[in-house]
């Protein structure tokens, strides 16, 4: 089951809270996470800004489209290439 979704501006707030020295039980009772996602988070985006996360967010799913669109190309030229071998 999916939890809340958190913005980029709260990842960064929450991640100041942690490294400002409060304890990750405290942190994450309050923002109602675990501390492994705490964790999780400070690992994947320790050190970045809201923008620079909104950023990396933004670049992610642009790389994930862009797969996809090379997978439907790929399979089209696949295709393309077996009729004009069976018409030789």
């Amino acid at each position: 089951m999916k939890g809340k979704t958190f913005t980029e501006t709260q990842i960064v707030k929450i991640l100041k809270d942690l490294d400002s020295g409060k304890l990750a039980a405290d942190v994450a009772r309050e923002n109602g996470v675990s501390k492994a996602t705490l964790y999780n988070w400070r690992k994947k985006y320790g050190g970045m800004g809201a923008s620079e996360l909104s950023e990396l967010k933004a670049l992610k799913e642009e790389n994930r489209r862009l797969k996809h669109m090379y997978a439907e190309l790929a399979l089209d030229q696949r295709l393309a290439k077996e009729i004009i071998e069976k018409k030789l």
